[in-house]
């Protein structure tokens, strides 16, 4: 379990915020800007993704297939950079478990291969294969699945039972039925399904192509709807840009908790160091593709645009304005000055283990045993978040906070429980 890592802070006065009011409104307006934009950019990419599912489900080849995982691809990069919003904002916490749920029981969805295949313990539904099963009991209740549908997945299937581990929608779902499973340890190689898994009649492998390309369609519009709502909660009038625009107090807590959040106990902590602990490619966060040096990328990315109050656009325009950064540099200019060089230290650790990625030496065999150059990767990005960690709790001193609480992690903080 994480554990809350507490940021113990120096001061207690509001007398720095209380002076800078008018610029934190600034700073607020231009937070809930990046988010629209992001959202609304994580809208388009998904919208595409869909277009490029629609064309493999009606015509499955090499090549649309192909396609349709480039548009998975490019759909990743984008809503990365919203991730920094999830801790501070209880809506965006509470919805993101529906889009961006991992790891999963690949194997409640369709076909696994039981010798590559691990599954959380407990989990009865980790081998339902729905795709194969029409119909099945849960809780004790006869489900009807002959027909699938958004419906179906996310009221019936997504985390049945209570157990988390029954990821049925969202980004890792669709991510599996494109690509299938990593059956290559962490050895070289992504998952390698084949695009006759979705041909339907004569030719069709796996079995049940017309349930599987049901179930790629309805997950896709799926998450396009989820993200609809996601971007109307950031637009004018939206419950998520209203919290933080009325009290923007409370919009300066979401942005540091956000950013140290991400940074200590989610990145650092559960997405590098814990699989680095483990040599586990299960705890790869983009597992099936092997598009996790970009996911992890995009995070880093996506903390400093916020702080920075700068967001690069898919069309390639920019939404920017007053940032956190000129406030905590009115307060403590070497404190912002610090901050900002440690986040571009973190952004070139992370580009470094994307290069190596993008060069043939991909995130699951950085994590192999005995890997001295997988561990160095990404110990240093590791490490660059954690110490970019500590200088957002300076931010916070800076700004007169008594404490915010970061998300903590085990693999950081209590290593000897990881084991146990």
């Amino acid at each position: 379990m994480n554990r809350l890592f507490a940021a113990a802070l120096l001061g207690t006065s509001l007398t720095p915020m209380t002076a800078l009011a008018a610029d934190l409104a600034g700073v607020v307006q231009t937070y809930t800007a990046i988010a629209e934009a992001g959202y609304e950019d994580s809208l388009i990419t998904a919208q595409a993704l869909r277009d490029a599912v629609g064309k493999l489900v009606a015509a499955p080849s090499a090549e649309t297939l192909v396609g349709a995982r480039a548009a998975w691809l490019a759909a990743r990069d984008p809503y990365q950079q919203t991730e920094v919003y999830r801790f501070g904002n209880a809506i965006v916490d509470d919805w993101e478990g529906r889009v961006n749920a991992w790891p999963l029981d690949e194997g409640l969805i369709d076909y696994v291969d039981a010798n590559g295949y691990v599954q959380s313990s407990d989990n009865e539904l980790a081998t339902l294969n729905v795709i194969a099963t029409p119909e099945f009991t849960l809780s004790g209740k006869q489900i009807d699945a002959r027909e699938i549908t958004p419906e179906l997945i996310s009221e019936v299937l997504h985390e049945a039972d209570g157990i988390e581990a029954n990821v049925a929608s969202g980004y890792h779902a669709i991510e599996f039925l494109l690509w299938g499973q990593d059956l290559n340890g962490t050895g070289p190689g992504a998952g390698d399904r084949p695009w006759t898994d979705f041909v339907q009649g004569d030719g069709c492998t796996g079995g049940n192509c017309d349930r599987r390309s049901a179930y790629l369609v309805a997950a896709t519009d799926l998450l396009v709807t989820d993200l609809e709502e996601m971007l109307a909660n950031w637009q004018d009038g939206g419950a998520a840009r209203a919290a933080v625009v009325e009290d923007p107090q409370a919009g300066l807590l979401a942005i540091l908790t956000g950013m140290g959040s991400l940074s200590y106990g989610e990145q650092a902590g559960e997405r590098m160091k814990l699989g680095l602990m483990l040599n586990d490619p299960e705890e790869e966060h983009d597992c099936f593709s092997d598009n996790t040096h970009n996911s992890h990328y995009y995070d880093g990315l996506g903390i400093r645009n916020v702080y920075l109050g700068s967001y690069s656009r898919i069309d390639g325009t920019v939404v920017a304005g007053p940032s956190l950064s000129d406030l905590v540099a009115v307060t403590d200019a070497d404190v912002d000055a610090r901050l900002k060089a440690e986040l571009d230290t973190t952004v070139e650790a992370l580009a470094a283990i994307k290069a190596a990625a993008e060069n043939g030496f991909a995130y699951d065999q950085m994590l192999a045993p005995g890997s001295a150059e997988g561990e160095a990767l990404i110990m240093s990005a590791v490490d660059a978040l954690v110490t970019q960690t500590a200088s957002i709790e300076r931010a916070v001193a800076a700004l007169g906070l008594s404490k915010v609480d970061f998300e903590g992690s085990d693999s950081l903080d209590n290593p000897e429980a990881v084991f146990q």
